[in-house]
């Protein structure tokens, strides 16, 4: 990977479903030392306006790398389907993105309540006090890059789970309206190869970050000024601008996107050993794990 970029952002991405969700969080950085700023538009973003942010982007051709905190397929390989008996399982995740902005098109602000009623959809996730049939025991199914996210010591969440304040299914159902919405503009890495111009997203995970600016372990979600500084240090960022309200959302996309710019231009992590084409085709893979 010989690019470089000039910009680095990263969005905490939420899926809660209303106009303004409080979690959505969006970060930006030059290519110096200087420290991220968060952008926050009055009264918030919403998914349609970082939607439309990221299409601007485009437009403009800036050499922006993102960073997504979600999910943007479901495990795939571990039973050759994204939704195992069922004919319309999508057969990559291209074809998913599709077919979830379809299903959910009538639900406001990207949100995605009519796809999980639909009834052979909800088989196969965890909602509350409704556990589809197909969930499987336990954790449920994981990508290969979450069985990897675990084997580094992280704690990485079923997609199909959309139980509990850590669940990400929600997230990632959302996202995934967008990466639809973008198609053709923006493209994500691994699924498109790395263009020599204009944006590129790429799946991060903001535990993996704190773990490189050796956070310790459950004292990732940081909450104020002094601890998110000492974290920047660690990727020779400079001192944050203090910030009006702090909370694990704007703390992680500043702190993620720091590491994003420190770690973008290492090849290694654009190779990882374990990503083939199927993977790259269906399940994607998060930037970082190796």
């Amino acid at each position: 990977m010989k690019r470089l970029f000039e910009q680095f952002a990263v969005i905490d991405w939420s899926g809660e479903a209303v106009a303004r969700p409080k979690g959505l969080a969006l970060a930006i950085a030059e290519r110096d030392r200087r420290p991220p700023v968060l952008l926050r538009p009055d009264g918030g973003w919403s998914r349609g306006a970082v939607t439309d942010w990221l299409r601007e982007h485009a437009q403009a051709g800036t050499r922006l790398l993102v960073g997504l905190d979600l999910s943007p397929a479901f495990p795939f390989l571990d039973q050759g389907a994204y939704f195992p008996g069922w004919d319309g399982s999508p057969a990559d995740a291209v074809a998913l993105w599709a077919m979830v902005d379809a299903m959910a098109q009538d639900d406001p602000h990207l949100s995605v309540g009519s796809l999980l009623r639909h009834a052979e959809m909800k088989r196969h996730f965890r909602l509350q006090r409704d556990c589809g049939d197909l969930f499987p025991a336990g954790r449920g199914r994981l990508r290969l890059c979450e069985v990897g996210q675990a084997a580094m010591g992280l704690s990485p969440y079923s997609c199909f789970n959309l139980v509990g304040a850590a669940q990400v299914g929600k997230s990632s159902l959302t996202g995934m309206r967008t990466l639809h919405r973008l198609r053709g503009a923006v493209p994500v890495w691994p699924f498109d190869p790395v263009p020599d111009e204009g944006p590129l997203i790429v799946e991060i995970y903001t535990a993996l970050a704190a773990r490189a600016a050796l956070v310790p372990k459950g004292r990732s979600k940081m909450r104020d000024g002094a601890s998110l500084d000492a974290a920047l240090e660690a990727f020779g960022t400079a001192p944050h601008r203090p910030l009006a309200r702090y909370d694990d959302h704007a703390t992680d996309a500043i702190l993620t996107t720091a590491w994003l710019r420190h770690v973008a231009d290492d090849t290694h992590l654009w190779n990882p050993p374990g990503l083939t084409p199927p993977i790259a085709r269906t399940e994607g893979w998060t930037f970082g794990v190796m």
